[in-house]
């Protein structure tokens, strides 16, 4: 199996075109919509700009804590492919999903098996299922161990303070899709250099 990568919380152009740009570019590339508690919150006219850069061989994601009525409506006309939903229960995702035509990648936030469950719920309404910590604007781990033994007919992401160090090899056991944002940062910001060792090192796994 391929493991493929998803580069989370981008803000700035430089480091959106060297996404995109690379040799290997990351599959799937986040932006932080509505969650202004995370450092990586980019404002709605921030986002519009980001968005004007051509996505080549990527796929834009909308990262969506419980959004309202008000931001979809606001980001509808934006070319993202993917709405991440955290906090949201199915009723809600199925509306979103019917309304705004997005593929959807559910957010469950893991903290014991309890919490990887909750994936059932969702079997109708995810096109990917992304396993996460708890963490969300502070980075966390949890125990992968929990989502080993996971056999589904969806695609798995997880996330949850992965550095680009870690045994890559590993995750390429459990889960489709590789999801860092804080592992790639120096000092609070996307960094290239780590960024480039990084979708090297999916791409050589």
């Amino acid at each position: 199996m391929t493991l493929k990568s998803k580069i989370c919380g981008v803000s700035d152009s430089k480091i959106l075109n060297f996404i995109v740009n690379h040799n290997y570019p990351a599959q799937f590339i986040g932006f932080i919509v509505n969650y202004p508690k995370s450092k990586r919150y980019v404002d709605f006219e921030k986002l519009k700009e980001l968005m004007k850069i051509e996505k080549k061989n990527s796929f834009y994601v909308a990262v969506l804590v419980n959004p309202d009525q008000n931001i979809l409506d606001k980001i509808n006309g934006l070319p993202f492919d993917y709405y991440q939903l955290y906090d949201c229960d199915p009723d809600k995702i199925k509306s979103i999903k019917k309304r705004y035509n997005k593929k959807i990648i559910t957010a469950i936030t893991v903290n014991d098996i309890r919490d990887v469950s909750k994936y059932k719920k969702f079997i109708d309404t995810t096109d990917i299922y992304l396993f996460d910590s708890k963490g969300y604007e502070n980075s966390m781990s949890f125990d992968h161990a929990l989502i080993e033994k996971l056999n589904l007919n969806k695609e798995i992401m997880i996330a949850g303070n992965i550095q680009i160090d870690d045994n890559l090899e590993n995750l390429k056991k459990i889960a489709h899709i590789v999801d860092i944002s804080g592992g790639l940062e120096t000092d609070g910001y996307k960094d290239v250099s780590k960024i480039n060792v990084f979708l090297n090192k999916i791409k050589n796994l």
